[in-house]
């Protein structure tokens, strides 16, 4: 059986990465890799779904077992990417999302480096801060701060396999469609012993 791939889809905070990942698990034959977060639930948040949400003994247990393909601390909570659901979808031939910031990105890319990555521009930055303001939770600091992070977030992309530039969505869904669809025509070993197989039919 060929084995899935584990796709990588990231970009800046307001670039529409979450809604492009959304229509791929919608419209794709893929899995969403579920975060586990110290943190506890919000309304409407359901374990397992959303999150796997766990206390900090048991986020502490599986560091020290390497069950992480990464994990972060973010506001005096920690987040993590859980490594063996999502290898054990890869070997049984299932195609697995992460929607992932940059630096975890990062290091998904260290602990699993066969992954897709990709990025999610902004197709200005003046179109960004349209949709950040748009939310209407932004100070003129905080639009700073996060514009600012930003451009330090796009100086990664350099670590990405593909980029795509949303300023079209419907495009941009295409696009990232293509690339699920392109990587599983690579020549790969599995392809090597495809044509094993024919030589055998001889």
């Amino acid at each position: 059986m060929p084995r899935g791939q584990l796709f990588i889809i990231s970009g800046p905070s307001g670039v529409g990465k979450g809604t492009i990942a959304q229509r791929l698990l919608n419209d794709m034959d893929i899995t969403f890799s579920v975060s586990m977060t110290t943190r506890a639930p919000r309304p409407g948040e359901v374990d397992g779904k959303d999150y796997f949400f766990v206390s900090d003994e048991e986020f502490d247990k599986m560091i020290a077992e390497d069950g992480f393909l990464e994990y972060a601390g973010n506001f005096g909570n920690r987040y993590g990417t859980p490594k063996a659901p999502i290898l054990e979808k890869l070997n049984t031939g299932h195609d697995v999302l992460l929607d992932i910031d940059i630096q975890g990105a990062i290091n998904v890319k260290k602990s699993y480096p066969k992954g897709i990555f990709i990025f999610i521009l902004p197709p200005s930055m003046a179109e960004l801060r349209k949709r950040i303001t748009g939310r209407g939770t932004e100070t003129p600091e905080s639009l700073r701060k996060r514009l600012g992070k930003a451009m330090e977030e796009i100086s990664y992309i350099d670590k990405y396999d593909y980029c795509i530039v949303n300023g079209e969505l419907e495009e941009a869904i295409a696009r990232a469609k293509a690339i699920l669809v392109a990587e599983h025509s690579r020549v790969t070993d599995d392809i090597y012993k495809l044509i094993d197989t024919y030589k055998e039919e001889m």
